[in-house]
């Protein structure tokens, strides 16, 4: 079941209440909203013994779900996004968190698509365990007035996995190469897992024109496993 509730700072959030969780993810939009497949994925990690919360990062132009079909829109929708507004949502997510008794040690962050950017901005900031990108564009040219992900690369504070196709369009196989290279130089345990058959958007079983059911329950596995490795049961 998901809940919708106001943070304190006016972020709203979508969750679900499993307070018996020993272990909390913050899971972060793709660019069409905190929509129906959105909160599927809360659910399922909710099902995986994680309490998750999906910060709905368009609030300040009244929170759209936008129709997987309608790019245009979910273009204009991303446009609106900044750094200190995106710096303000993940910590009001955080902060919700804490409330709930997890500690920075036991929660991680997930994302996809332009999500999975976000989570790789996010794993710079201190406040989560471990991190986990689905495809997360950026890699050479920064977003949302943020730096690119390689130069965010040394900046990372926790551990963190990539999860990429060799197929997507928009993310050059060598673009994510390179992403290896800056993550494994440093300190953290990082790594990126390719899907040689898979396209950007190949979780989404909600999108049956690029999902790709074998690449996803794989990468699935990968980040529940990932978190339960990294983040520390409360």
């Amino acid at each position: 079941m998901i809940t919708r509730t106001l943070t304190p700072s006016s972020t709203p959030v979508q969750y679900t209440a499993n307070d018996d969780a020993s272990r909390a993810v913050i899971v972060i939009q793709e660019a069409f909203g905190v929509n129906d497949h959105i909160r599927n994925v809360a659910e399922r990690f909710a099902e995986h013994g994680f309490f998750a919360v999906a910060p709905e990062l368009f609030h300040r132009t009244g929170s759209p779900e936008i129709p997987y079909d309608d790019f245009p829109e979910a273009m204009s929708a991303v446009g609106t996004l900044t750094a200190p507004g995106l710096h303000d949502d993940l910590m009001a997510a955080a902060d919700f968190l804490a409330g709930r008794g997890f500690s920075r040690e036991s929660v991680g962050v997930v994302g996809y698509c332009m999500g999975g950017s976000v989570t790789f901005y996010a794993a710079t900031l201190g406040v989560v365990g471990a991190a986990v990108s689905f495809y997360g564009g950026g890699i050479e040219n920064g977003r949302f007035g943020l730096p690119s992900l390689l130069e965010l690369a040394p900046s990372l504070r926790c551990a963190w996995l990539g999860l990429y196709g060799d197929l997507d369009k928009g993310i050059p196989v060598e673009q994510v190469e390179e992403l290896r290279a800056a993550t494994a130089a440093t300190s953290y345990d990082t790594d990126i897992v390719r899907y040689a058959d898979a396209e950007h958007g190949f979780n989404c079983d909600a999108r049956p024109a690029v999902f790709n059911e074998a690449a996803a329950q794989d990468a699935t596995r990968r980040a529940y496993e990932f978190f339960n490795q990294h983040l520390r049961a409360r």
